[in-house]
């Protein structure tokens, strides 16, 4: 830690935890420290130690910079400082602080590089530390890709840390004493005989003093709070409504503005009638924007009526007009030599191998799927001759800031980015088209604050959807056991459309999203590979929840659960047995103890499926139990067994992956955007239906802490879901389901 001490009290190396654990770059744009934002306007009496941390005599200000989309992201991020820093967190103010180059995400881009999580050798995490440099030079401030924790864990505890000992310095001193005599304890430092010192009346004293960086993170041995059931610090808003939401939000002066997009996203707009909207009672005007039209109303109600009156034509999408052919497209790339994109894994002679013994090829399909969170899309935004204010949701601050200089052509510190608490994203918040919207009209009404909120159905048809893709699968057994394993996936490009949308240029390269979570899992068959196919770009595409691993999670495991059924074997133990990940293997047998396992049937039309997935780092196994009634298909229970590492809120922990479970059996049974005229089909909750209460399963969760790295736990639980239901399906009925989703061929009670 010694080159922590080389710091000036105004500087704080966010990028220091590379440093320590042995990955040094001489690049001066790479080892410069980066400018605490929180020193600025700093008052007499106040002090900003690290940028995590504002203590002024009125109390303590916690800064979480990741986005908090319902996922207890504030809360852990703010129990990671308060854990060092020694203060009860509910005590403190928690914000996301005022977005910045000091908050990039450091291993957020870990996940895109070419390694297995389960390949922990020098050369891999040697990598997987490196992509920390792009993401501090490309200021990439992100939520996502469950690297909230990941990023935090030593970052946070290490500005808690640097807060707690400059403090007890700052004590020290005034007192003549030692640091090391002295003690803390919630927001006090504690003398020798007994003094408690408020951090409050020690704040003035501490700014003054180079930040102590000569320290030791607190083991888990001795945490106070983490790693202990946790009451989530929005718990009670959440709970009695009084939470406040983006959509929520109201300003002096400000206009109601909703927006008609060609639902044939890229299309433009031929002929607008607008005389019937322009005379909806509250509607004040008709403004057509980029590729859409705007109404703008005194109130939000009006504005969506107005919206209703507007008669359009619209131009013709670039993709094809139905489901029928886009899934044409995507079997036409499947195998297509000029259509390849890339084959990471690729182990012993497939081709050779599938010559003999007993073979097997299946097709499978996923649909697209909307992220649908229960607060639509909305953004509240004033535009002045000087100033930009933008009030929204976002997993994306900067890049928002950037398009908002572009687009008002004001200087990028002129533009205020007010990150909000959000209603749900799963991905549809790493999105701006909604700001892009407010910003053209806030532009148009200069002065006057532009409140945009989505329809419902505006925010599920004007979606960038998870990919459909399509998937072959073959494979050979002999002598009982899984010999060959032969996977192609084909789908539209992901991550290059979503970064041109954002910064205006694609990504080069092939695209890894096609294939995760499904190349990267932690078997050791003989003959084993997959192959990813891009197809042409279709719908525009973006991350929904769990990525590449929410389709690829399906084709794997449930070609590995067909396989094992022609090998005569049992579908928990043959996993366990072609698992070379000790990590890995722990869980699937955790999930199997947890359920009493003795195998698929446990009575007549009584079955169980086991699912397993790696995404993320986070080995997850399920094992979901279902039973054929007169009337269909019934969830009976769900297992699930976990490791991410460590766990640090063992009530969050079970909330999420519990949340996951839900939402991927929900998708998995009953959701799809199916397209019509360029068109979604679904646009509301009625035709996208996810699971009903009365079908929530008895969830049992276990957690193990065997994994070399700490990891987010918001996405991994969602891939397994859909195997595992559908391998059960297979033990209580017979029925081998290959698409999603299920309820084109069973139905659910």
């Amino acid at each position: 830690m010694g080159k922590l001490r080389t710091l000036t009290r105004r500087t704080f190396l966010i990028g220091s935890a590379a440093i320590a654990g042995g990955v040094a770059f001489g690049a001066y744009m790479v080892m410069r420290p980066i400018r605490n934002p929180l020193l600025d306007g700093l008052a007499e009496g106040e002090a900003a130690i690290t940028p995590y941390i504002k203590i002024t005599p009125q109390g303590i200000t916690l800064i979480t910079p990741r986005a908090d989309m319902g996922q207890g992201a504030y809360s852990i991020q703010a129990l990671l400082i308060a854990e060092e820093l020694d203060i009860d967190p509910a005590t403190a103010t928690i914000t996301p602080g005022t977005p910045g180059p000091a908050y990039y995400n450091a291993a957020v881009l870990a996940e895109g590089t070419p390694f297995p999580a389960y390949d922990t050798s020098t050369l891999a995490e040697t990598v997987r530390d490196f992509m920390s440099v792009p993401a501090k030079l490309f200021e990439v401030q992100l939520t996502g890709g469950s690297s909230t924790v990941p990023d935090s864990y030593t970052k946070l505890r290490t500005a808690g840390a640097v807060a707690r000992e400059t403090l007890k310095e700052a004590a020290a001193r005034r007192h003549g004493l030692q640091r090391a005599d002295l003690n803390t304890e919630d927001g006090h430092v504690i003398l020798p005989d007994g003094t408690r010192l408020p951090y409050t009346e020690l704040a003035g004293d501490a700014a003054k003093l180079e930040p102590v960086t000569d320290l030791e993170l607190r083991p888990a041995g001795r945490w106070k709070r983490l790693g202990q059931p946790q009451k989530r610090l929005d718990m009670v808003a959440k709970c009695t409504g009084t939470e406040t939401y983006g959509i929520d939000l109201k300003v002096d002066g400000m206009v109601h503005a909703t927006v008609r997009a060609n639902p044939g996203i890229g299309g433009g707009i031929e002929r607008l009638d607008s005389a019937a909207a322009e005379a909806t009672e509250g509607v004040m005007m008709v403004l057509p924007i980029t590729s859409a039209v705007a109404v703008i109303a005194r109130n939000t109600w009006s504005a969506f009526q107005g919206a209703n009156a507007l008669d359009i034509t619209w131009g013709p999408a670039p993709f094809p007009a139905d489901s029928g052919r886009m899934f044409e497209v995507l079997e036409e790339a499947l195998g297509n030599e000029d259509a390849f994109d890339h084959c990471q894994r690729d182990v012993g002679d497939v081709d050779a191998a599938l010559q003999g013994g007993t073979g097997l090829t299946a097709t499978y399909r996923v649909p697209y799927l909307a992220h649908a969170p229960m607060e639509p899309m909305n953004a509240l935004v004033t535009v002045t001759e000087t100033d930009c204010d933008i009030w929204t949701g976002t997993q994306i601050p900067l890049f928002i800031r950037n398009r908002a200089a572009e687009m008002t052509g004001l200087p990028a510190d002129r533009i205020h980015i007010h990150v909000q608490k959000m209603g749900g994203s799963f991905g549809h918040r790493l999105e701006m088209t909604h700001v892009e919207q407010a910003l053209e009209i806030a532009i148009a009404l200069r002065g006057t604050p532009v409140k945009l909120v989505w329809s419902r159905e505006e925010d599920m048809t004007h979606d960038y959807p998870r990919p459909a893709a399509v998937a072959r699968g073959r494979g050979r057994v002999q002598d009982g056991k899984v010999e060959s394993f032969d996977l192609a996936v084909a789908q539209s490009g992901m991550t290059s459309g979503w970064f041109t949308r954002l910064a205006g240029m694609g990504i080069p390269g092939p695209d890894a999203t096609i294939t995760t979570g499904s190349w990267d899992q932690p078997y050791d068959i003989p003959n084993y590979r997959v192959t990813g196919y891009r197809a042409p770009d279709m719908v525009p595409v973006s991350s929904w929840r769990s990525v590449g691993a929410s389709s690829n999670g399906f084709f794997h495991d449930c070609l590995l659960d067909e396989l094992i059924h022609e090998a005569g074997a049992d579908p928990l133990a043959e996993r366990i047995r072609l698992c070379m990940d000790d990590t890995s293997r722990k869980v699937l047998e955790a999930v199997g103890e947890l359920a009493q396992w003795t195998g698929p049937h446990v009575g007549y039309r009584h079955g169980r499926g086991v699912g397993f997935c790696m995404s993320f780092g986070v080995p997850c196994a399920q094992i979901v139990e279902v039973t054929q009634t007169p009337d269909g298909i019934r969830l009976d229970r769900v297992f699930v067994a976990v490791d991410v590492g460590q766990v640090l809120d063992p009530v969050n922990l079970e909330a999420q992956v519990t949340g996951g479970v839900l939402f991927g059996l929900g998708h998995a049974m009953n959701c799809e955007l199916t397209y019509a005229d360029h068109a979604p089909e679904q646009s509301n909750f009625d035709s996208f239906t996810g699971l009903r209460l009365y079908q929530v399963p008895e969830i049992k969760v276990k957690a193990l802490s065997n994994g070399p790295r700490i990891r987010g736990i918001g996405e991994p639980a969602v891939p397994p879901a859909a195997p595992a239901l559908a391998n059960a399906i297979f033990a209580a009925t017979g029925q081998r389901i290959r698409e999603l989703p299920l309820n084109r061929h069973v139905d659910f009670v």
